[in-house]
């Protein structure tokens, strides 16, 4: 089945799709060229043109080799358990509906997490993914939106989002290893510079000790410029951006109590917006909406709801801090 033939084709064709479609593209790539720019430049500060070739040939090697983490292993670590056929035959046949659209050979595996924070999650890549929905997801979003939540996961594979932030995360890496590498050679050079025997233009010294934090800025807006990406390849999925735009706004919605709030803060989204993973939900939303204005009423038709009680957890688990500084 292909995409033309259950999606209207207008939809890739609408001016602000085409917008941010383009600028989405643009800045995945300008991102990306920054990222690998970036330690090029520090690897080039330390020893010439040989090591930055180096490091460059060292980050493609590591992400070519670097095996990728089981997706049940990994759903494991969150006390997610796989959703068979028999306990939700409609959600297991719209998954795979969905995987044949966009050519998957192979759907990717539902997991279900008990846990009452709204949440989905995709890990894994190509056909070996895993796409989990947590408790608090199932009991609180509609079907329409539930099912711009799984295309929006869906386009994240077929894009292969984990993979490119895999790269952005070894050139991350590498960085920041030779950044403090750097500033060791500084630290041990430093007695000469105060002598006056040595002398080191200060732009490079200031290029090495920001180098780590404009990493991870360029890392977390080529995040964003991915969530972007997967919210507009739903839409041309599904052809209902308002459903996925409802769902973004519950999504939204406070988790935690009060007293949760004040005494343990870490579950709040930072603020500024620059240091989110994921876009502002307004501006999101902002985009979706604009698309819809410019779309026929004419939407993918969605699957009947049906309950799902028997999934559902009596008591399920609220997240917790671990070290690692993620809430889960």
């Amino acid at each position: 089945m292909q995409l033309s033939d259950t999606v209207p084709t207008h939809i890739g064709e609408m001016p602000a799709y085409l917008q941010h479609k383009t600028r989405n593209t643009l800045q995945s790539l300008l991102m990306i060229a920054a990222m690998s720019g970036l330690c090029g430049t520090i690897a080039w500060l330390l020893g010439g043109p040989s090591l930055a070739i180096y490091s460059m040939a060292i980050i493609l090697i590591i992400y070519r080799l670097n095996p990728a983490a089981s997706p049940e292993l990994a759903m494991r670590l969150f006390r997610a358990r796989p959703l068979s056929e028999h306990e939700a035959p409609m959600l297991i046949e719209r998954v795979e509906e969905l995987g044949q659209r966009v050519g998957l050979v192979k759907p990717p595996k539902l997991y279900y997490l008990p846990s009452d924070v709204m949440n989905a999650f995709t890990i894994g890549a190509g056909n070996e993914a895993a796409i989990a929905l947590s408790d608090g997801l199932l009991r609180r979003l509609e079907w329409r939106e539930l099912n711009g939540v799984l295309a929006h996961e869906m386009m994240h594979i077929v894009n292969q989002d984990t993979r490119l932030m895999a790269f952005a995360d070894l050139a991350g890496r590498l960085t920041g290893f030779l950044s403090i590498t750097g500033q060791i050679l500084l630290l041990i050079n430093l007695p000469l510079m105060v002598l006056g025997q040595a002398t080191i233009p200060w732009l490079p010294i200031l290029l090495l000790l920001l180098a780590p934090m404009l990493s991870t800025l360029l890392q977390l807006g080529l995040s964003r410029s991915r969530e972007y990406e997967a919210d507009l390849g739903a839409v041309e999925l599904t052809g209902d951006p308002l459903g996925l735009a409802s769902a973004l706004n519950k999504l939204e919605m406070p988790r935690h109590g009060l007293l949760e709030r004040i005494f343990h803060p870490g579950p709040r989204i930072p603020d500024p917006s620059i240091l989110r993973s994921h876009p502002p939900t307004n501006e999101r939303v902002r985009r979706l909406l604009e698309i819809a204005r410019n779309r026929p009423e004419q939407i993918d038709p969605v699957i009947d709801g049906f309950d799902l009680g028997h999934l559902l957890a009596n008591q399920p688990y609220r997240p917790r801090w671990h070290r690692n500084g993620m809430w889960y």
